[in-house]
C-alpha cells in the first residue's frame, strides 16, 4: 500500500468482505458508517438467483478434460490488443502455457494475460470491453 500511496482497499464478493485502511499521517479519516454494511447482506441473497444460469454454463465443465483460465486481477477484460486488431485467441485457437490470450487492463496498465495451460480454446466466458473480477472465469480450455 506504501508503495501504491493507498489508503484505503475494499473487496467484497457474496460470501466475503475484506477492508484495508492505513492511516496517513496528518489526514483525518471520517469512521465509515456501519449501517451500509448490512445491506450488501441483504442483497447477497438476490444474487444466488441471477447466478442460478451459472451452473447450466457451468456443465459443460464437467469434462475433466476442460480447464478454466481465470482473470488474475480485477479490470476491464480485452480481446484483441487494439481495437482494429484480430482476437489474441477464438474457440478452436490452440493455446500453450505462455499464448497471450487477452489483456487487462487495471488502472491504465494493460496486462497481457497467458494461458498457463496447453490445449484448444472452446468457449470465451467474457465480451471485449466489459469489466472482469478477480478470479472470473475467462475461457474454457480443454487440454490434453
Amino acid at each position: 500500500m506504501k508503495k501504491s500511496d493507498l489508503s484505503e482497499f475494499e473487496i467484497q464478493d457474496q460470501e466475503f468482505k475484506l477492508r484495508i485502511k492505513r492511516d496517513l499521517p496528518g489526514r483525518v479519516v471520517a469512521p465509515a458508517p456501519a449501517a451500509p454494511a448490512p445491506a450488501p447482506v441483504a442483497a447477497a441473497p438476490a444474487a444466488p438467483v441471477a447466478a442460478a444460469p451459472a451452473p447450466v454454463a457451468a456443465a459443460p465443465a464437467a469434462d475433466p478434460n476442460v480447464k478454466v483460465i481465470t482473470s488474475p486481477m480485477v479490470g476491464t477484460f480485452y480481446a484483441t490488443p487494439s481495437p482494429d486488431s484480430p482476437n489474441f485467441v477464438a474457440v478452436g485457437s490452440p493455446v500453450k502455457a505462455d499464448t497471450v490470450v487477452c489483456i487487462i487492463e487495471a488502472m491504465k496498465v494493460m496486462n497481457e494475460i497467458q494461458s498457463e495451460l496447453s490445449g484448444t480454446i472452446v468457449e470465451c466466458l467474457v465480451a471485449s470491453g466489459t469489466s472482469v473480477e478477480f478470479g472470473q472465469p475467462l475461457f474454457r480450455v480443454k487440454v490434453g
